[in-house]
């Protein structure tokens, strides 16, 4: 007898990953998604360009960048977010040549949610995925923030909107808490302070802004991407390496579909994306960059992608330096055991 691992079978329902190739004209629909996306992050392949996020909270044509702290911009890169994907428009950014998105299934725009100190002006939340978006306005002041997941999120990324202070980034993860932060668009080791936080472990209910400006500056729009894991279909932790090409084995339940890692303890690494759709049947051999315009490259060698989990093939500092602490995201492409006790097919 099988016991159910995970009550999502098909998690290309919440979350996928979807190649296209630009054509550099207007109204350019990208279908095949396998579902209505409300989050959406578009990236050029083989040339130096701009990481382009777009949310459904904040409007179609409102980008903004993971590798940059600027403000939020008006953009026709993405025109609308479609029943089965999205339209883009007729820059190169995001409609030129190779192009990889990711897409994530929230709630649409959501609704306002005034439980918490801080009132949002949106929350849309998916709760059997873990995630959600959130739109807020600072107040300077400590405070709670709805997040609409109904569980404790482990991870979150926030954007002051209308400044030029960089992404902040909490991670529950063993060494990394709520006494630090990252910073998503420079290649940092973890900040010790509080502030952003204000020292607060989320709740299932809430998460807590201090007062730093970045994540509750006064009168500023805020935008927040909350995840929680959600057993079979995402998991979120660290591994350390050991500088061998023999690297660290991490068992998530699942086929990983797409992974972010970054070495948060110390040194100046960037944050590492792969996928299971880029650059043959394991997808690990070119990362792309959260905090930097550059193409893919495969000059950080190959992480497998298991039926599992995944394993790290490189001796690069990147992933794998010995001794160094990894933050890790991994979102499922197939669950080891869905609630039909059907098991994925093994590598």
């Amino acid at each position: 007898f099988i016991m159910a691992y995970t009550t999502i079978n098909k998690s290309t329902d919440y979350f996928s990953t979807k190649l296209y190739t630009g054509n550099s004209s207007a109204n350019h629909a990208i279908t095949g998604v396998g579902h209505a996306p409300d989050f959406v992050w578009l990236k050029r392949r083989t040339s130096a360009t701009d990481n382009s996020l777009y949310d459904a909270v904040r409007g179609a044509t409102k980008s903004l960048r993971s590798e940059s702290a600027d403000p939020e911009a008006t953009s026709t890169g993405l025109t609308s977010f479609d029943s089965d994907g999205f339209t883009v428009g007729s820059a190169g950014t995001q409609n030129g040549g190779d192009m990889v998105s990711w897409n994530w299934k929230a709630n649409g725009q959501g609704s306002a949610n005034t439980s918490g100190s801080i009132n949002t002006t949106y929350t849309s939340a998916n709760t059997t995925s873990g995630f959600s978006i959130v739109k807020y306005t600072g107040t300077g002041s400590t405070g709670t923030v709805a997040h609409g997941l109904g569980t404790v999120p482990k991870i979150y990324f926030v954007k002051n909107l209308d400044t030029s202070d960089s992404w902040n980034v909490f991670a529950k993860t063993g060494d990394m808490d709520e006494n630090y932060r990252l910073l998503l668009d420079t290649s940092g080791a973890r900040i010790a302070d509080g502030d952003a936080w204000n020292s607060q472990v989320p709740t299932s209910s809430f998460f807590t802004v201090g007062s730093n400006t970045g994540t509750n500056k006064s009168g500023s729009n805020m935008i927040a991407y909350v995840f929680s894991e959600v057993k079979g279909f995402s998991k979120f932790g660290q591994y350390t390496g050991n500088g061998s090409a023999d690297g660290a084995y991490v068992c998530t339940g699942f086929k990983p579909a797409w992974i972010l890692l970054k070495r948060f303890d110390s040194g100046t690494l960037d944050w590492n994306i792969y996928d299971s759709k880029r650059l043959g049947y394991n997808g690990g051999d070119a990362p792309l960059f959260a905090n930097l315009s550059n193409a893919e490259s495969n000059d950080y060698g190959r992480i497998d992608f298991l039926s599992n989990g995944f394993k790290i093939r490189s001796s690069n500092d990147q992933v794998n330096n010995p001794g160094g602490k990894y933050l890790y995201m991994c979102l499922a492409e197939a669950p080891l055991v869905g609630s039909n006790n059907v098991p994925a097919n093994a590598r």
